[in-house]
């Protein structure tokens, strides 16, 4: 079979869909089924003129367009009329107008959730671009229950009479702490850490809210570290804030997955996440779940964890156990073979 896949990310800088593009490419070529087929990268050039396109393991094809829009409806149509490949693999956004066989990754309905946090004009561009890309596809790929049980919750008529049927949940992975630089000595101060994007949906200021009761009724002498795509820090920092941490916290109003809590956990980080969106589901009771909307809360979650050592430890060993149920490999392998059947 030949299989198209859209690359139109850049990979160095990467926050939850670009990491899911560049791990899911990483580990297609490592599945057995992968030598069964004909695969190809389409890229534009704004990106893989500068290397930044392409990934070992398959063969790219930079489509050049002169334009920052319209890449993917104009130039990558064209490029469907003249070499259709059996199915195109979408890993995220949108596809072009002329497609053949089509799978897609619908990543979250996060706009439909929290919408204070977003335009009236965003609103409406995604719902549109969603809405789009659930009629369309053959077959959806979504991280969690929770991202299936909003798109027929938000899109009732798109799915009905058994539509869910091209519904398919495939959890991400997360990388091992083995395949990760050493971290370095710790910092001398103790800190409570933030990782993630700045966006209002990931609900920052009720972080700063706690961390001033943290201060003012707990009297802790924690520092308070906010890193992440917007304050961008390398790979190797990023480790190493996680490995020192002495709790992860992470309130976000809305999560289609949540990476950073797991990544925490893999380097026995004890964490506090909100109780909300797919939170539950991919941490279950190995973390302190509170309302992100209650700073208090929030608050007294993370001084739990740092006064108590027995609930710290607790924390630590079932974060561990939660994951092993994520996996690189397994979510390509699966991905693999709802693509290619």
């Amino acid at each position: 079979m030949k299989i198209g896949i859209v690359n139109s990310l850049n990979l160095e800088k990467r926050t939850g869909v670009e990491e899911y593009v560049y791990q899911i490419l990483k580990h297609f070529p490592m599945v057995d089924e992968y030598k069964n087929h004909q695969f190809f990268l389409l890229a534009p050039s704004v990106y893989s003129e500068q290397g930044r396109g392409k990934v070992e393991g398959f063969d790219t094809k930079v489509l050049r367009w002169p334009f920052k829009f319209f890449w993917t409806q104009i130039r990558l149509s064209w490029e469907m009329l003249k070499n259709k490949p059996d199915v195109l693999f979408v890993p995220t956004h949108t596809f072009p107008f002329f497609c053949p066989k089509l799978v897609i990754t619908i990543h979250g309905l996060e706009y439909e959730n929290v919408p204070q946090a977003y335009s009236f004009w965003e609103r409406l561009k995604m719902r549109f671009l969603t809405k789009r890309n659930a009629r369309k596809a053959e077959k959806i790929i979504v991280p969690s229950q929770f991202v299936k049980d909003d798109l027929v919750k938000f899109y009732p008529a798109i799915f009905k009479k058994g539509g869910t049927s091209k519904i398919f949940v495939i959890h991400h992975g997360i990388e091992s702490q083995k395949s990760q630089p050493k971290a370095g000595p710790p910092r001398a101060e103790k800190y409570i850490l933030y990782l993630g994007g700045f966006h209002k949906r990931k609900n920052i200021e009720g972080l700063k809210k706690a961390y001033e009761i943290l201060k003012n009724k707990y009297r802790i002498k924690h520092e308070l570290i906010l890193a992440g795509v917007n304050k961008y820090i390398s790979e190797n920092e990023k480790w190493k804030l996680l490995k020192n941490a002495d709790v992860m916290v992470y309130p976000s109003l809305c999560e289609g997955f949540g990476f950073p809590p797991i990544e925490a956990q893999s380097f026995g980080v004890p964490v506090v996440s909100s109780n909300v969106s797919a939170m539950p589901e991919t941490l279950q009771d190995s973390a302190l779940l509170i309302n992100p909307n209650n700073p208090e809360e929030i608050a007294d979650a993370i001084y739990k964890v740092l006064s108590d050592e027995n609930l710290r430890n607790e924390l630590i060993k079932k974060g561990q156990e939660n994951v092993k149920r994520f996996s690189w490999p397994k979510c390509a392998k699966e991905t693999l073979k709802i693509i290619s059947i």
